[in-house]
C-alpha cells in the first residue's frame, strides 16, 4: 500500500462515445483526434467499457451522473427540472416545481414545434427574454408565481412557487423538431397533478403571447431568423433529499461545471461549486480556465476530489458536426496535458489519481443519445506524465497496466476493468485511492 497523501481527479467528457463516421473515414471523432495526453493515461493505467446506468439504456446525462456519483436514479431521480433552475441561480423550497428548458419556435398555425433550438448562439437575446418573462403575472392563479433564469445558449430554467404542486405531470417538449407541442397532463388523479398541469399550460400560452410580441422576435422575424416564440417545459422535478455526496463517500470533494444541469446536480447532492470565469458550458468554453481552476483546488489541502465537466463535444453530437467534435475533444486533450504537466511537476508527497470518462454515447449520425457503453481510463497523474515523456519509470498503481494503448471506443473494450455499470466507478475509484 501506498503511503503517499491520495488525491482523485474525475474529468467527464459529455457525450463523448459515437460510432464510425463517413466524414472521418470510418472513424469515430475521438478515434480521429490526436490526443497523446488521453492515450498516455492508457497506457499507463487501466480502462474498461462504462455503462452509465445499465447495458442497453440510452439514458440522460442527468440520471447518468446521478448513477455515476453513486445515487441510484431508480429512487431518487425527479426529474431534470430541478437540476437545470438549481443550476441556473435559483433557490427551490419544498413544493416547488422546476423545469429544464428551451427557447424553441413554434408555429401558432398548426401548434408545430418547427425548432425545439431557437438558436445555439442565444446569450445576448437568452438573457433579456428570461428577465422579461421572469415574474409574470398568472392571472388565473394569482396564488402562483413563476421564475425564469437564464442557462446557457438556448437553455433556461423555469420554477413555478406556490401552494399543492407536483411533480407528476408531463412535460410540454416534443423532444424532436417538426413535432406538435405537447400538452400537459396529469400524470395521476391528484388534484395536486391536475392543478399544475393546468399552469403548465397557461404559462405557455401566456409566454406564446409576450414573446410573439417582444421586439427581439419582431426583429428575429424581419431578419428571416428563427423566432424564439415559446419556452419548452421538459423534466419537471422537485429537488432531490439524497446524503451530501461528500458525506456518502467520505471525501472532500468540488465541482467544476458551468452547465446549469451539471451545476445544479452538483447543488443537489452538497458538492461545493467552483465557478470559473470564462468557462460557459458551449462551444466557446475556456477549458484551459477550467485546467487552472482544478489545478488550483485540487492542490488545496482542503480538497482530495475534483470533478470537471466539459459539454461541448455533447453540443456538437447533437448538431451533427463530427469534425466539430473531433476538435473540441482536441481541446478537452489540451486542458487535460496542462493538468497532467502542472500536477506532475509539484515535489509533494500527494499522489493523484486522474479517471476520464464520458456520461453517455451521443453519435454525431443519430444527433440524439444512444445505448453504446462509453470509454473509461484510469491512472496515476505521475505515471501518465511519464509514460508522455518516455521515462521508464512509471511509478506505483495498485493494479499496474493493461495492454491497451488509445484512448477510444474500441481499445478500451479489451481493457482490464471490463464492461461495468456507472453505480460502481465511485467505489472503485475509492480502492485506488485506498490501496
Amino acid at each position: 500500500m501506498s503511503t503517499h497523501k491520495k488525491k482523485i481527479i474525475y474529468i467527464l467528457l459529455d457525450g463523448i462515445g459515437d460510432i464510425n463516421c463517413q466524414v472521418l473515414n470510418g472513424k469515430t471523432p475521438l478515434q480521429a483526434c490526436d490526443c497523446p495526453t488521453l492515450d498516455a493515461i492508457a497506457k499507463s493505467g487501466v480502462s474498461g467499457l462504462l455503462d452509465p446506468v445499465e447495458p442497453g439504456l440510452a439514458c440522460g446525462s442527468d440520471t447518468a451522473h446521478l448513477n455515476i456519483f453513486g445515487y441510484n436514479p431508480r429512487k431518487c431521480y425527479r426529474g431534470r427540472g430541478s437540476f437545470e433552475s438549481l443550476g441556473s441561480g435559483m433557490k427551490m423550497k419544498p413544493g416547488d416545481i422546476a423545469f429544464k428548458c428551451n427557447f424553441a419556435c413554434l408555429d401558432p398555425k398548426t401548434n408545430i414545434v418547427v425548432k425545439r433550438r431557437a438558436s445555439r448562439k442565444f446569450e445576448i437575446n437568452g438573457p433579456i427574454l428570461c428577465e422579461y418573462l421572469s415574474g409574470t403575472k398568472l392571472e388565473k392563479y394569482p396564488n402562483h408565481s413563476i421564475e425564469v433564469k437564464y442557462a446557457t445558449e438556448h437553455r433556461c430554467g423555469v420554477t413555478l412557487h406556490g401552494p399543492n404542486l407536483t411533480d407528476q405531470i408531463l412535460g410540454t417538449d416534443p423532444l424532436k423538431d417538426n413535432l406538435p407541442l405537447i400538452e400537459s397532463k396529469p400524470l395521476n388523479g391528484t388534484e395536486s397533478a391536475l392543478l399544475t398541469s393546468n399552469i403548465v399550460n397557461y404559462v405557455h400560452e401566456t409566454f406564446h403571447k409576450l414573446l410573439s410580441k417582444h421586439e427581439i422576435n419582431i426583429k428575429r422575424e424581419k431578419e428571416g431568423k428563427t423566432v424564439a416564440n415559446i419556452v419548452l417545459l421538459r423534466g419537471p422535478g422537485e429537488k432531490i433529499n439524497v446524503t451530501p455526496f461528500n458525506k456518502l463517500h467520505n471525501l472532500s470533494g468540488f465541482m467544476i461545471a458551468p452547465t446549469a444541469i451539471i451545476k445544479g446536480i452538483g447543488i443537489s447532492i452538497g458538492l461545493p461549486i467552483v465557478n470559473v470565469k470564462g468557462a460557459t458550458g458551449d462551444y466557446n468554453s475556456n477549458l484551459l480556465a477550467k485546467g487552472d481552476a482544478l489545478i488550483e483546488n485540487i492542490t488545496k489541502d482542503k480538497y482530495n476530489f475534483g470533478f470537471v465537466h466539459v459539454k461541448g463535444i455533447d453540443d456538437a453530437s447533437h448538431d451533427g458536426e463530427p469534425e466539430l467534435k473531433r476538435d473540441l475533444i482536441q481541446k478537452g486533450e489540451e486542458m487535460i496535458t496542462k493538468i497532467v504537466n502542472a500536477l506532475a511537476k509539484i515535489e509533494d508527497d500527494t499522489e493523484y489519481l486522474i479517471v476520464v470518462s464520458g456520461d453517455h454515447t451521443t453519435p454525431c449520425g443519430y444527433k440524439d443519445h444512444s445505448f453504446e457503453p462509453v470509454p473509461l481510463t484510469v491512472s496515476t497523474i505521475q505515471r501518465t506524465y511519464n509514460v508522455l515523456n518516455g521515462i521508464q519509470e512509471k511509478g506505483e498503481f495498485v493494479l499496474g497496466s493493461d495492454q491497451v494503448e488509445k484512448y477510444d471506443e474500441i481499445s478500451v473494450s479489451s481493457g482490464q476493468l471490463g464492461r461495468f455499470p456507472g453505480s460502481e466507478i465511485m467505489e472503485m475509484i475509492k480502492f485506488f485511492k485506498d490501496n
